[in-house]
This record gives structure tokens, sequence and C-alpha cells, in this order.
């Protein structure tokens, strides 16, 4: 029912007094089985791209670097699990007493909340992809609005939605040019958000 998946280590953040910013990331996984995730839009990119050739016959490379790739699916897992981790927190809040595993789930809840605000500081305000000086046939309509990154990264990233898919719903003309531009700005938000999270991982 969930279409293709693959095989993924799952990771948590927790408090950890020690480090320099008081949590830490580890991986974790029942009995060190692994975990199953669907195939999102970079499986995809990757298989579309190894199909084209280049000049010199060769398979054309992927637009996204590992690293990338990489802080794109901890992003959209740290965001999908502290959704979820709202549900059990409200359920706990409803108990009177509390014990150890409730302050625990607590600092690790706080902790991941702090690490996506930080993640989507990275992000910024900036815009993908901007109306001005673009000429009309690459807008596609007059009401063609601005692509800001942190729609795009939540878009790709978090709802699974196509390049393509956005541009259609910010009113852009499904150009290659547009295409390309919202790639190389969310490679670019992607680049910063692990620049960031080299300092806790």
């Amino acid at each position: 029912a969930r279409g293709s998946s693959r095989s993924v280590t799952p990771r948590v953040v927790l408090p950890d007094p020690k480090s320099k910013d008081g949590y830490k990331v580890e991986e974790t996984g029942w009995a060190g089985f692994m975990a199953a995730q669907a195939i999102d839009i970079f499986d995809d990119v990757e298989r579309l791209v190894a199909k084209v050739k280049d000049p010199d016959g060769k398979p054309m490379k992927t637009p996204f670097t590992k690293g990338q790739v990489n802080i794109a699916r901890f992003y959209r897992d740290l965001v999908e699990r502290h959704d979820a981790g709202g549900m059990k927190l409200a359920s706990l809040e409803g108990r009177t007493g509390g014990g150890g595993s409730g302050r625990d789930f607590m600092d690790a809840y706080l902790a991941e909340g702090f690490a996506i605000d930080r993640l989507r500081e990275a992000i910024g305000s900036g815009v993908a992809l901007s109306v001005r000086r673009v000429r009309r046939s690459a807008r596609g309509s007059d009401c063609a609005r601005l692509i800001l990154d942190r729609v795009l990264v939540d878009a790709i990233c978090l709802k699974g939605k196509s390049f393509r898919c956005v541009l259609r719903q910010h009113g852009w003309s499904l150009d290659g040019k547009n295409t390309r531009a919202l790639t190389q700005a969310l490679a670019a938000a992607l680049d910063r958000m692990q620049g960031y999270a080299e300092n806790f991982r």
C-alpha cells in the first residue's frame, strides 16, 4: 500500500549535556534492524538522470550530492517524527505524577524542535524563483508567483512533490530553465542546512 521502499537506518535527536549544542544524533532501530522507507523524489531523480547520457556516452550524474540528499531526508524524518511526537506529548500532559521516561521524551522532543527551527533558519527566507526579469513565456502566466526557498524545500522534501508540480502550482511554465533554477536553489538551500547540521552530527 505504501509503494516501493528501501531500507534505512533510523536516527533520533537526544539530549547530550556534553555536546556543545546540548544534543546529539544517534542511530536507533529495534535489535539492530533497519527500517523501511518509501522511495522519494531524490531516488526518482537519480534513476531518471542515470538513463540520460552525456556527450561521452556516460550516464549523467545526479544534480544532488550525497550530503544534500542525506540532509533532505534527515530534515523530513525529523519533522515527521516531531509532528507525531506532538500527539504523544499531549497524552503525557494528561497524566499525573510523571516519571523519568516522560521527562526524557520531553527533552528529546524539545531538542528535535530546536533542531528543526535551526535548520529552517539555515534555509532562510530567500527566493528560489523570482518573477522579475523573467519573460512571460517562462512565467507561464501573469499570475506567476514567487517561489520561496522554504516553500521549495518543504514541497520537495516534506511533501514529496516534483519540481514540475511546484512550478505548476505557482503559475510557472514547465520550462527546462525553470526546473534547473529550482534544482539549483534547492541544492543551495540543502548546502546551507548541511553546513548547520555538521555542528550537531
